[in-house]
Formats: C-alpha cells, sequence, structure tokens
C-alpha cells in the first residue's frame, strides 16, 4: 500500500513539475519557435471520445476497442469477451467544413491470456482544387489517408502485460500531379506499437477501494515516408508515452478515475541553420529511424547567445556558444501533458473533463475538454467537446462521437451488464 501512495504521489506531482520549465520570459536569451513536424500527422489524432473528453489521456485507462490507440497491451485485462466500436470527428472545422476523422475498432479475447484486435482509421482532407502558373483548374482531388493495424496483447501473470500492434500507413495527398516540376506519389509506410502494462484491481487509497494502472508505449516505430522519389523521407510520428490512472470506487453506485499520460515524440528535433544552410546548433537531422529516437533526447538547439549588436557570438573553433541551460530546457518543452477525470453513476452514466498541454513554442495545442457517456446494457455511446485556451486556434470547438457494441461479458454475467470504464 505504501508503494501504491508513492506512485500516486509521484503522478500528482509529474505535471507541476513539467510546466515549471513553461513558455518562460520573452527575451532574444529564450527558446525559439521550433515546432517539430512528421509524415502522417494524421495518425497521432485521438480518435475516441472517451478519452478525447479526459485531456487525450488513454495510455493507462481501463481496456476498451480504442486501447488500441492508447495501449493495446491493457486490452488483457478486459472483461468482455468481444467489443466493436465506431467513432466519427469533424476536424478542423474553423478552417473547413469537409475535413474528418473516422475510426473502426474491436477486439476478441480468445481465452485468459491472449486477445486479438484490429483497427481502420480513415482520414479525409476535404475537395482540394488543383491550378496550373496561369490560375486555370487542372484537378480536383479529395485527399485521403487510412492506417490498418493489427493488435495483440498477452497477459504475463494476473497484473502484467505486453502488447504489439503491426499497421500498414497509406497516404494519397497528391493525386499524382507534378509539384515544382516533381513527380509525385501515394506515401507508404509499415510500422509497430510495443507496449505495457501494470493493473491492479484490489488497491485501497486509506478506507476507499479502486485499481491502479501504469502503461508505457512506444508508437509508430516505421520506415521513414516519402511523396515523391526526388525529395528526402520524412519520419513517422513516433512517440514515447507514459501514463498512469487511478480509479477510486467511493460506494456501490459512485466511481472516479484520474489519468495522466506524459508523451514525447521520438523525432530530430530541427537545428538552427544559417542561410548557406550550416548547423549553427543542434545536431543533423538527415539520420536513421532508430538514431533519429535516440537522438531525439539530446539533440534539442537551445538558443544561440548573441552580443551588443545582435550577432551571435562564435567560440574560437568555429562553434557558435549556446545560452546556457536552453538545450536542457528546449527538450523539457518537448513534453506533453494529458490529464482528466471519469467520473462514473451506477455503470449507466459517464462525465469526463480533461486538460492538455504542449509548449508554445512547439506546437502550442492547449486545451480544454469535456464530454459524457450513456451504457445501457451491450451498448454505449460517448462524445466529446474541446475548447481552446489559445485564441484562433483550428482546434477550437472540435467534437467526437463514439458508439460501442459490447459482444459477451466474459465474467459470466447473463445481463450483460459491464463494470464502468
Amino acid at each position: 500500500m505504501i508503494r501504491s501512495y508513492i506512485f500516486s504521489g509521484i503522478a500528482l506531482m509529474m505535471p507541476f513539475l513539467i510546466s515549471a520549465q513553461d513558455d518562460g520570459a520573452t527575451d532574444a536569451s529564450e527558446l525559439q519557435l521550433n515546432t517539430i513536424t512528421t509524415a502522417v500527422p494524421f495518425i497521432q489524432i485521438t480518435p475516441d471520445s472517451r478519452s478525447g473528453a479526459m485531456g487525450d489521456a488513454g495510455t493507462a485507462l481501463s481496456p476498451t476497442s480504442n486501447s488500441l490507440f492508447w495501449n493495446t497491451s491493457m486490452l488483457s485485462f478486459t472483461e468482455e469477451k468481444s467489443e466493436i466500436s465506431l467513432s466519427y470527428s469533424p476536424w478542423l472545422q474553423n478552417l473547413a467544413s469537409d475535413i474528418n476523422l473516422s475510426h473502426l475498432a474491436g477486439y476478441v479475447r480468445l481465452n485468459e491470456r491472449n486477445v486479438v484486435g484490429g483497427s481502420l482509421r480513415y482520414f479525409s482532407l476535404g475537395e482540394i482544387v488543383f491550378t496550373d502558373n496561369n490560375g486555370n483548374k487542372t484537378l480536383t482531388h479529395t485527399p485521403t489517408e487510412f492506417e490498418i493495424l493489427g493488435g495483440y496483447a498477452f497477459k504475463l501473470n494476473e497484473k502484467f502485460s505486453l502488447g504489439l500492434n503491426g499497421k500498414f500507413i497509406f497516404s494519397n495527398l497528391t493525386a499524382g500531379v507534378n509539384v515544382a516540376g516533381a513527380s509525385t506519389n501515394p506515401g507508404l509506410a509499415g510500422a509497430a506499437d510495443v507496449s505495457f502494462s501494470y493493473r491492479d484491481e484490489d488497491i485501497r487509497y486509506g478506507g476507499t477501494r479502486g485499481a491502479l494502472a501504469f502503461g508505457v508505449t512506444l508508437n509508430n516505430i516505421g520506415n521513414k515516408i516519402s511523396y515523391s522519389l526526388e525529395n528526402e523521407r520524412d519520419f513517422l510520428p513516433t512517440n514515447l508515452k507514459l501514463g498512469s490512472a487511478m480509479t477510486f470506487d467511493l460506494d456501490s453506485y459512485n466511481s472516479l478515475t484520474w489519468a495522466l499520460d506524459v508523451s514525447k515524440l521520438l523525432v530530430p528535433t530541427p537545428p538552427i541553420i544559417n542561410s548557406d544552410q550550416e548547423i549553427l546548433s543542434g545536431y543533423d537531422p538527415n539520420v536513421g529511424v532508430v538514431p533519429g529516437m535516440l537522438q531525439s533526447f539530446y539533440d534539442a538547439p537551445g538558443a544561440l547567445s548573441r552580443d551588443a549588436n545582435g550577432d551571435f557570438i562564435q567560440n574560437p573553433d568555429g562553434s557558435y556558444q549556446v545560452e546556457d541551460g536552453t538545450k536542457f530546457r528546449e527538450e523539457l518543452s518537448e513534453i506533453m501533458i494529458g490529464t482528466g477525470l471519469e467520473y462514473w453513476y451506477n455503470d449507466l452514466f459517464a462525465a469526463r473533463a480533461g486538460y492538455f498541454y504542449e509548449n508554445l513554442k512547439k506546437g502550442a495545442r492547449q486545451h480544454l475538454t469535456f464530454g459524457i457517456g450513456l451504457k445501457y446494457k451491450l451498448f454505449g455511446i460517448d462524445f466529446s467537446y474541446l475548447t481552446s485556451l489559445r485564441r484562433n486556434n483550428p482546434l477550437q470547438n472540435t467534437i467526437r462521437f463514439t458508439m460501442r457494441l459490447y459482444l459477451g461479458n466474459s465474467g459470466g454475467d447473463e445481463s450483460g451488464s459491464v463494470k464502468p470504464e
């Protein structure tokens, strides 16, 4: 029990420890805008309404079919024989009305230790009109991307589990047109996810019973992707996530879950370069996938020192001076935090709220989320809403819908009722 309190205390402190490196001052010595970009970012979008309402935290939440996105190893702890869900979200509605994300997911328990599942993610970017140099219409195209995923979860013992996903990614953005004199083609990639979970459903927080879970995932480990033979290949959004979830069974009707996710892209950070494309600080990002994952932990360029005239200060060996502490501060700024609460009443009604934080220099996604869930026997429906804390954010007013069908309870409950998630 003491160990549980220690873990819980660390988890509760984590958002405050990390947010200490927040946006800071704004003088010339501070960090510059240096967002990390990748190919096919759509595979990073939260598909489901449950985690979408909890600040995009889902790595250690109790299992559902959408665990295939968050943490496949959690499926080992499911009480259902099988489940299927369909999620839909109109995307970036402040920019266009015809962009949307759909996600179909499901799993089947084979036996006490083994669970298999799969999902299909489909992203439509709306209609785009291509024109020539004179502005004449040449082609109308609807760029689409999809991901097909197969997952497997294996229960090591009553509290530990492993998960593995394999996925195929297809991205058709240009319809094969020539761009800047170069021919284009759809992007293709294969990738894998590896996940690990710990879950104890017999925890006591003082006099309150509950559950405690931790999860670790390494997502989207795969080949670089290219849309043209003439261009360089881009990294997939490989990322590391650490998650925790604490559930409090307040009484026989009411339960409360608090979840926290901490994540980081394992993709090289862009260096600081001059007009001649020489690297002034940081590392060359044109490396392989595995070297890039390792490099992502120490390659932040920080902020270059300037003299009284505003020029960069050069060392005798030809390198450039970097402000003390800014490299480490930039590495910390690449950490993203999602946290949320979920309340269940009588296994029938859920209310959720959450917060997501990303540093201003790394994308500035900072928003509050809210949602509800309803469940009756074999059916469930969830809804979530996102409100941004930054003005003119294209994610403002994002909504998500999820419908679920529970196909039997492995615990032998013939009524078909299910535990609160």
